[in-house]
């Protein structure tokens, strides 16, 4: 005689724990995506970084730029543009670590620094050691900036007259180059450009 044998049934209880497993597996997939995604859509490229750097350090210098124009005339654009382009937006080791912006030499029983830089001479850029001013903060590097403008170098008190007279920024620009700031042949045309990228010509 045969028996017949009898089917399990499905455990419901096994197949409910499956269901929620795989339903946890999902969800867990799901937010480890987003997190993943999230991540590399919020992190800023380099470019990006730079930007914000830039601006953060232009935010920094035009209060003390602009307190500068109300005592003494020189254009806060050109302060800005200047300090920028001098100390490639407060990076270089002059100003990050000595708080010099505007590569001014030392002269003088005052604080120095002996820094190797670039300058322009018989049509091409050589290395040549510089001897730099050392300041405390740079609210002192803008002051010392404005006094240079203003009262000129020990042997003409008058160089960079036509800088203050100056009352917009290319004519500035144009002024502090031929007043022999700079050894570079195109100091002025850097700082219009950098006053016309950065937007702050109405400084």
């Amino acid at each position: 005689m045969k028996y017949k044998t009898r089917r399990r049934k499905p455990n419901r209880r096994q197949s409910l724990l499956k269901q929620l497993i795989f339903i946890f597996l999902v969800i867990l997939g799901i937010l480890v995506y987003n997190k993943i995604f999230n991540n590399q859509a919020q992190k800023p490229s380099e470019a990006q970084l730079q930007e914000i750097n830039e601006h953060k350090f232009i935010k920094e210098i035009a209060p003390l730029a602009q307190k500068s124009q109300k005592e003494s005339q020189v254009l806060a654009s050109i302060t800005i543009a200047q300090a920028c382009l001098e100390s490639n937006f407060g990076k270089s080791e002059l100003a990050s670590k000595y708080h010099n912006l505007f590569g001014v030499k030392a002269s003088g029983d005052v604080p120095k620094v002996s820094l190797a830089t670039q300058e322009y001479e018989n049509g091409q850029w050589v290395t040549v050691q510089g001897v730099f001013s050392v300041y405390p903060n740079f609210a002192d590097s803008v002051s010392a900036h404005t006094q240079l403008f203003l009262y000129g170098t020990t042997w003409n008190s008058k160089q960079y007259a036509s800088v203050i007279s100056a009352t917009d920024y290319k004519t500035a620009a144009k002024a502090v180059q031929n007043s022999g700031y700079a050894t570079d042949p195109t100091y002025a045309d850097k700082l219009i450009n950098m006053i016309k990228v950065q937007a702050f010509k109405n400084h």
